[in-house]
Order: structure tokens, then sequence, then C-alpha cells
């Protein structure tokens, strides 16, 4: 199950189906939950602050999680945090719809809790490699992710 809240902003059914549809598309075919917050700069700002000791918003934070449910044995996988607002103003600097920002995110953000990364330039270009596959399944085509240099 994909759990979806918004902190600081407000509830959006057509975000909430967006970051549903994008997150679905990278997961295991097991059932795994996780959950994402679309929030505003400030609430990013502080998690990026205390988790990363960056003190500036960012468009997406990934807090992997490996438990697992007693009841069913369903692994949750973690939580993505995404900022709205940065990422309306990366959609509008790459001249694409927020949707696809968005879109762009949440798979970014699953990548992460799949245990993707990119701190070096083999990890990043087999985890954008991944991300365009995924995001291609959605119909998205995208010349640069956020991060690119």
């Amino acid at each position: 199950m994909i759990s979806i809240e918004f902190e600081n902003i407000a509830s959006d059914k057509s975000i909430k189906t967006i970051l549903q549809k994008a997150a679905k598309i990278g997961l295991p075919a097991s059932p795994v939950d996780l959950s994402i917050v679309v929030c505003d700069d400030d609430f990013i700002q502080n998690l990026n602050k205390e988790y990363r000791d960056v003190d500036r918003p960012t468009d997406v934070l990934s807090f992997p999680s490996d438990e697992i449910d007693p009841g069913d044995g369903t692994r949750y996988l973690g939580d993505i945090i995404i900022s709205l607002p940065r990422a309306t103003a990366q959609a509008i600097d790459a001249h694409h719809p927020v949707a696809e920002e968005l879109s762009m995110l949440a798979i970014h953000g699953v990548l992460h809790l799949l245990g993707y990364d990119h701190h070096t330039e083999t990890e990043k270009q087999i985890m954008w490699q991944k991300q365009a596959q995924l995001l291609l399944s959605l119909g998205i085509t995208m010349d640069k992710f956020s991060g690119d240099e």
C-alpha cells in the first residue's frame, strides 16, 4: 500500500493519483508498503537540516526502512518526502508539466528506497537509466533530471 499525506500543503486528489501511479511503477511485485509526504519548502528544509546537515530545501528526500509487518509479513520500504514548491519550480525551469516532475521525484524516491543511489558517476548512470525506463513506461521522456550538472 502507498500512503500519501500532505504536510503544510492543501490535499490534492490529482497529485495523489500522479504519485500513486508513478511510485507503483517502480515497486517490486511482492507486496510492500511505503509513504509519500507532499510538503512545503520549510518542512523539507527542516528534515534536510536534521538528517543531512544541509540547511536548505530540496526536492525529494528518502528514508529507507526494512521493517516487516508481523501481522501479514509485508515489508515497509520507507518514506519519501517531496516538496511541491521545489517540484513546481523545477518543472517550470525544465519546461515540462508539474505532473511529470512529481512522477520523476516519486520514482526517484522509490529507487532510493530500493537501494539505488547516485554518489558516484557509475551509480548515477545506473539510477538515471532505471529512472528513465520507468518514466518511459508512464509515457514520460525527460532529457534532464534534478541533480544533473
